[in-house]
């Protein structure tokens, strides 16, 4: 399930004019001109926060309201049947979480930083636990999908609750 109510404004260079002395080219910066990373994840009594952070590696200002797009893969990099709701999504109370979507604007070498919460809870002993290897992130819907790989040491361990809280984007 993809998230929505998100808005995006960016305008990209046109792609026949070369780069000037104020907009130098970035060296492995994606067509998008965004880079995501993931935290470490931080757990306790099953509960799982960890943070997203968005970097524009671009050269032109890029705006986000609303909450990132999320898909979460196994270890064979398909998709897991999960909820990927708005906020804490009934998870836990999680002020952060929950708080209304700001505008966040990000010029280059600026970042944004959202947050994915779970719980690693079994419910049904007779239902395999779900374990997220990979990440899909989008800065919203619509917009260019990026993988990154889960911390090893802490993959997205669902048990087989098979829900996800994101937090809206928000400036450090």
């Amino acid at each position: 399930m993809l998230l929505t109510a998100c808005v995006v404004r960016a305008t990209p260079p046109p792609p026949d004019r070369p780069p000037t002395a104020t907009s130098p080219v970035v060296p492995d910066c994606p067509d998008s001109g965004l880079t995501f990373a993931l935290g470490v994840a931080d757990a306790a009594m099953g509960l799982r926060v960890q943070n997203v952070t968005m970097t524009n590696c671009g050269v032109t200002p890029y705006t986000v309201l609303g909450y990132p797009a999320v898909q979460v893969l196994d270890e064979d990099r398909r998709e897991l049947d999960l909820q990927v709701g708005q906020g804490s999504s009934g998870i836990s109370t999680v002020e952060a979480f929950d708080a209304p979507p700001a505008e966040v604007t990000l010029r280059r070498g600026d970042s944004a930083t959202s947050g994915l919460l779970w719980r690693n809870t079994v419910t049904d002993t007779t239902v395999p636990a779900t374990l997220g290897v990979y990440l899909m992130i989008s800065p919203a819907p619509g917009q260019p999908w990026q993988e990154v790989e889960a911390d090893p040491a802490a993959h997205i361990d669902l048990g087989n609750t098979g829900k996800l809280g994101v937090q809206p984007w928000t400036s450090p």
